[in-house]
């Protein structure tokens, strides 16, 4: 009885019970399932009204105490070469696995008899988008702006330059520094509320998504969810789980450590719900401060494994449902544009799907209208994108604190060593 209790205390055991009950309300009442939507958003609003705080506190302090501008710097360029580098290598992974798997072949879909005014929003979007804009966006109108509209790039730019401001005051700056790190303490008591509510928001967000769009929607694209989730488990094991494991690190371990978070993102398709929980526990792992606050929060926009996974398999399928022929030299054209565009609509509701509308957009190579296939099952495939972006961002973090010696390694070793029962909730 005891053990149980101890096991139903955890976070983690709540929101995978939480998501269990969830989707059985979306399949059994999907009327109450569509109407939980509101908790499932509320949920995340809440996480997302601490997130430019935190990033700020976090990145002022760690840069702050950190007194070394050039440090900052190696850390950003070495956080920008990982990002580009693995998010080339989810597009080549998605693009090699459609081909091999060809999950829209057989389709025949008439793209000419597809309705395309569903569309009309992610099209608008995309429109908007594009790789200048982007980089002007980083840069807010005021400094209050940012932080008004929740900016989290421009939070970034924010927190560095006041950063480094107060670093080079010196001494002077020590009742400052401290001040802003006992509100951040503050904060993160909050964050530790709020996440007491993850079990209500997970399992609400399940409700919606079987109650809205039903169990036929996956089955009439059961080959296409198959394939990205077989390919998202592909690139977390080999590719993700290669790089920690040449950090020293225990691959499984580590992912046992953030399965509070990995459960969260599953049931609310958010990754931004448990940033500031994952922020904290990195740094309780041994990754310095500075290093968790550049790399993660930067990493939501530059290193979206899942999402570019999602974009080359989606791109295709859409083409093979169509029978849209498509050369290599297509395929490749369309992965030179994706390193590009996969960058340019971060932070855009729904960015996965307003990208592949931007990048069909662009190459007129496979029918726009086809995105409507997706249109039923977007939810579904956004779980696995989600899941993967975190686990992608949560590995980046711990492999660049290793590789610019800001991992305390004799910590991580004993954190991931703990038995599950053992960790605090």
């Amino acid at each position: 009885m005891q053990t149980l209790k101890r096991l139903l205390s955890q976070i983690y055991v709540q929101v995978l019970i939480a998501i269990v009950v969830g989707a059985l309300v979306g399949l059994w009442f999907p009327q109450i399932g569509t109407a939980l939507k509101p908790l499932a958003d509320g949920f995340i609003k809440l996480i997302k009204m601490l997130l430019a705080p935190i990033i700020f506190g976090t990145v002022v302090v760690g840069i702050a105490k950190m007194g070394d501008l050039k440090a900052v710097g190696r850390i950003g360029v070495k956080a920008l070469v990982y990002f580009e580098v693995l998010s080339t290598i989810a597009l080549v992974v998605g693009l090699v696995v459609v081909n091999v798997l060809k999950p829209g072949v057989g389709m025949n879909i008439d793209a000419s008899n597809l309705d395309g005014q569903a569309l009309a929003g992610f099209t608008a979007a995309a429109k908007e988008q594009g790789v200048v804009p982007f980089l002007l966006d980083i840069i807010p109108t005021t400094l209050v702006d940012a932080f008004a509209k929740g900016a989290m790039l421009q939070v970034i730019l924010l927190s560095v330059l006041i950063g480094v401001g107060v670093g080079q005051m010196g001494p002077r700056a020590k009742p400052l520094v401290e001040m802003i790190d006992l509100f951040l303490e503050a904060i993160f008591k909050v964050v530790g509320m709020v996440m007491r509510l993850a079990p209500l928001g997970a399992g609400a967000g399940i409700a919606f998504t079987i109650g809205k769009y039903g169990i036929g929607a996956l089955w009439s694209l059961a080959h296409l969810l198959i394939a990205l989730y077989v390919t998202s488990l592909f690139f977390v094991l080999v590719v993700l789980g290669g790089v920690m494991r040449s950090t020293g690190l225990p691959f499984f371990a580590f992912l046992g450590f953030i399965r509070e978070e990995i459960f969260v993102v599953l049931g609310t398709c958010s990754t931004e719900a448990v940033l500031p929980r994952l922020m904290q526990k990195l740094e309780d792992m041994g990754c310095a401060k500075p290093v968790v606050g550049l790399v993660l929060p930067t990493g939501y926009t530059f290193n979206a494994d899942g999402t570019c996974i999602y974009l080359t398999l989606a791109t295709v399928f859409v083409a093979q449902a169509t029978n849209t022929h498509l050369s290599l030299v297509d395929q490749l054209v369309i992965l030179a544009v994706l390193l590009l565009t996969s960058k340019g609509s971060a932070g855009v509701a729904g960015a996965g799907f307003v990208t592949l509308a931007a990048t069909l957009s662009t190459l007129h190579a496979v029918p726009v209208s086809g995105l409507v296939l997706l249109l039923g099952v977007d939810r579904f495939l956004n779980e696995a994108r989600a899941v993967t972006n975190l686990i992608g961002n949560s590995v980046a973090t711990v492999a660049i604190a290793k590789w610019d010696g800001a991992l305390d390694m004799d910590k991580a070793r004993e954190t991931l060593a703990r038995r599950p029962q053992a960790d605090a909730t």
